[in-house]
């Protein structure tokens, strides 16, 4: 399990492996109350949510897992598409003991809890999304949009077999440098011994070809025949999108057009002057908004 210093570690974080769905996903879980589960995104794991654990966790349950694949958790070789990604979140709020619990996602974590509130509609409370893309909005964005396919270019790279993952492992320390630090808006939003936890994160054995392996279900061909062969129900849960407006990575305009997909009351908060990894540049203002959304009757 990874080494943290006292200092990184507020009081009453406690890890622990909670089965679900046939993997064993690694937990950080403070609290007590309603759930709240926390999703971090791609190439991260749950000290992404560092910030956000002991504010949320006055109020709730909050439980951080690393999603399949990454840190700690089981790594198998497949299982990496939305249906199975979100019937291991499903899983894990049954195994706490919960009915429901409120999801909150960010990056690639979002994509995973938007996909969960069409497909588990009764396991969802609340849904608050942090610049994550709808999935059908991004795959249709990546290939209608230049300037969309132009920030993603990497991810349709993940195609390639075997390639990806060479690359990845021979520049890790120039890309964690490069997207925890220097892609920030919020300079100071990552210290060096945050990046270097990242970059321990991501040595794991199969955490690359995990990471890799979402992407390439995520645009592989049955994916996208899916997406048009089969209607989504519409989000019944009431759903908070927060969306930081200097994210390099993802275009303005897939934030156009969200209530197609939800029919509960839906907030979109724009946050200025910050960049794609919201909730650690801009913690409190997170925080407050989270909390207030949660909280409310």
């Amino acid at each position: 399990m990874t080494s943290f210093s006292a200092p990184q570690l507020a009081t009453g974080w406690q890890h622990q492996f909670i089965e679900s769905n046939r993997v064993r996903l690694h937990c950080v879980t403070q609290g007590q109350g309603e759930l709240v589960i926390l999703l971090h995104g791609f190439l991260e794991f749950w000290y992404s949510w560092r910030h956000q654990i002991p504010a949320l966790a006055r109020h709730f349950k909050v439980v951080v897992p690393d999603l399949r694949g990454y840190n700690d958790s089981d790594k198998p070789g497949e299982g990496y598409d939305l249906d199975t990604l979100s019937q291991d979140i499903q899983g894990l709020i049954e195994s706490l003991g919960y009915s429901k619990a409120h999801v909150v996602g960010h990056d690639w974590g979002g994509t995973v809890a938007w996909h969960l509130a069409h497909r588990c509609p009764q396991r969802l409370n609340r849904l608050a999304v942090l610049n994550a893309p709808h999935p059908h909005q991004f795959r249709r964005e990546v290939i209608g949009n230049l300037d969309q396919l132009r920030r993603s270019w990497y991810l349709l790279a993940m195609q390639l077999p075997g390639v990806p993952e060479w690359v990845l492992q021979a520049n890790l320390s120039a890309l964690v440098g490069d997207l925890f630090q220097r892609q920030t808006v919020r300079k100071g939003a990552f210290s060096r011994q945050d990046t270097a936890l990242y970059q321990a994160a991501l040595q794991k054995p199969g955490v690359i070809t995990a990471a890799v392996n979402a992407y390439r279900q995520f645009f592989a061909p049955q994916a996208w025949v899916r997406q048009f062969s089969r209607s989504l129900p519409p989000i019944s849960s009431p759903t908070l999108v927060l969306w930081a407006d200097e994210d390099t990575l993802l275009s303005q305009r897939l934030v156009e057009g969200l209530s197609q997909w939800v029919a509960a009351p839906l907030q979109l908060k724009r946050v200025a002057q910050c960049g794609h990894w919201i909730q650690q540049e801009v913690p409190q203002t997170v925080n407050r908004e989270l909390l207030q959304f949660l909280c409310s009757s």
